[in-house]
């Protein structure tokens, strides 16, 4: 059985926002609170240690009191470039990652990723949510670190493209109506809040 605190957390906020006309996302407000602080709130009792990767506004993102990773590439690459920061930063043997615009994570988000990884032997665990593959809420074995590298040396970044090539196992949340609603946009804050 994989322990909580066999796992790291890293949740992603370290996007240009370009669909939210270039706000920090995990700074919006949502519900009185920023969005980060919502998946903070949610994330942190599923795993052991947590990251968060960022690229502007690190005192801020640092002063949830958890430590904050920059992408190695300094060109925005997009989520991959910050799961590979967090996979440089890990000591666990497993990684689970979470975008920072959905504050609705379940609370046996991890639990149940965990369990698919382990029956299922595979090297990722991706939630399958509101009607969709959500390739940021993915549990992933250390081992994928080199692999990922890799990817990101000789492709377009595509999170989808790079799971497809690991040995993964789809996880079907749904049951969980809400679970990934995710705020990309001025409409879907507004939408949810």
């Amino acid at each position: 059985m994989i322990r909580r605190d066999n796992i790291t957390g890293l949740i992603l906020a370290g996007g240009r926002g370009q669909r939210m006309n270039g706000a920090d996302k995990g700074l919006l407000m949502f519900q009185g609170r920023p969005l980060v602080a919502q998946v903070i709130e949610a994330l942190a009792p599923q795993v052991g240690p947590l990251l968060i990767s960022a690229n502007r506004h690190l005192a801020r993102y640092r002063s949830w009191g958890r430590p904050v990773v920059a992408d190695q590439r300094a060109d925005f690459s997009g989520p991959l470039a910050g799961i590979a920061s967090g996979f440089a930063q890990v000591k666990t043997p497993y990684l689970m990652v979470a975008p920072c615009d959905t504050p609705f994570l379940p609370p046996h988000l991890v639990a149940r990723l965990a369990a698919a990884l382990e029956t299922e032997q595979a090297h990722a665990a991706v939630a399958f949510g509101a009607g969709r593959l959500q390739p940021l809420c993915v549990l992933l074995s250390r081992g994928l670190e080199s692999d990922l590298s890799a990817y990101l040396a000789d492709s377009d970044g595509s999170a989808i493209g790079w799971l497809r090539q690991c040995r993964h196992v789809l996880v079907d949340f749904s049951d969980e109506t809400q679970a990934f609603v995710n705020i990309n946009t001025p409409q879907d804050l507004a939408a949810v809040g």
